[in-house]
């Protein structure tokens, strides 16, 4: 169970202050009871009444308030149900660290090869989007189930400089957004942050895959994206992918820097590509730790072909379930009203004001 307002369970200092104040006016009734000449005509006064007679309306009264409390804080559960269909959108790194050839032919190859495998064993109620990123990121690829314009996107990736993983993971929010209602687009710098993210273990249908090589270096940082994707209930899982030897050869072909396919370049970002000194592998793995940890994801290893097409084989895009979110305030008022009910009735049967 979860808060919405959780602020609101302040009020239940209310409680102690009540219990004080009953305990004063008790004893202070004490201090002016009548004295009695006879022992025995306290005893026929109070009669049978058992202490719990007395305080148990008062005791009731407290449980209503304080259900009442925890139902002004608006508790929620979670339920998980089948999703009929999700959305997985793939971001993979395209900044030139990728020619690397420490994985044959080269990381960029080898990663279209493990992505096509993918994109071949997913079922028709998946829909994959490709979202390419360097120095700004771009999705190449609209969510479709058809295999053959998946294919191509992959196919159609090239290098460019830089590498900016925040970026990728807000437009991988925003290609989420474009078909799912329930998902709200990401907010740039000085725009209003998300209104009311989703209660604590809310996930969506729809998931994030960031494949890397290397340490953002440009545009918004992973995290700040990364709190944008887990205010909107979006796993983010990412897989840091390279081998530990940085100064092996470069090979891309030609394409080198000439962008992403479609005519999308490095433009005026300039600069080296992924990678980074004191990393190991040249990859940001506490980062990236951290970007799927803050969403309800899973950080992945990969260091050869084969690693990557396991992890892309162990992603949970088959099991997928939607989270909905229930909210029991009504139970509580309803358990609130009961308790004062039933204070009220104890109270006039116990101690009849006539």
């Amino acid at each position: 169970m979860d808060l919405l307002w959780p602020t609101s369970l302040l009020l239940l200092v209310l409680v102690p202050a009540l219990i004080a104040t009953y305990v004063w006016i008790l004893r202070r009734r004490r201090r002016f009871t009548v004295r009695f000449s006879s022992l025995s005509l306290v005893r026929a006064a109070v009669g049978t009444q058992s202490r719990w007679r007395r305080h148990l309306p008062f005791a009731l009264f407290l449980l209503a308030l304080s259900s009442l409390v925890v139902a002004a804080s608006r508790p929620v559960a979670v339920i998980s149900v089948p999703a009929g269909r999700t959305t997985i959108v793939l971001a993979m790194d395209v900044s030139r660290s990728m020619c690397s050839t420490d994985i044959s032919p080269n990381r960029l190859e080898a990663a279209k090869d493990a992505a096509r495998v993918f994109v071949d064993q997913q079922g028709a109620t998946n829909q994959i989007a490709i979202v390419a990123f360097a120095g700004l990121a771009e999705m190449i690829q609209a969510p479709t189930s058809d295999q053959e314009m998946l294919e191509d996107a992959i196919n159609s990736l090239i290098p460019a400089r830089r590498t900016a993983i925040g970026a990728a993971i807000l437009k991988s929010i925003d290609t989420i957004a474009e078909i799912d209602p329930g998902v709200a687009p990401s907010t740039g710098p000085g725009e209003a942050p998300l209104a009311a993210p989703v209660a604590r273990g809310a996930y969506a249908p729809d998931i994030i895959v960031v494949l890397t090589d290397g340490v953002s270096n440009s545009g918004p940082t992973p995290l700040d994206a990364a709190q944008q994707a887990a205010d909107r209930g979006l796993r983010v899982y990412t897989i840091g992918y390279g081998t530990a030897n940085n100064q092996s050869p470069m090979d891309c072909g030609d394409g080198f820097a000439s962008g992403f396919g479609g005519g999308f370049g490095a433009g005026p970002f300039g600069g080296g590509g992924g990678g980074g000194g004191g990393f190991r592998r040249g990859i940001d793995e506490a980062t990236l730790k951290e970007v799927s940890a803050m969403t309800g994801g899973e950080y992945y290893e990969a260091t050869s072909a084969r690693e990557l097409q396991e992890v892309f084989q162990n992603l949970p895009t088959h099991l997928i379930t939607r989270h909905e979110t229930t909210e029991l305030s009504v139970f509580f008022v309803a358990l609130g009203a009961l308790a004062v009910v039933f204070a009220l009735a104890l109270a006039w049967l116990w101690n009849p004001l006539g």
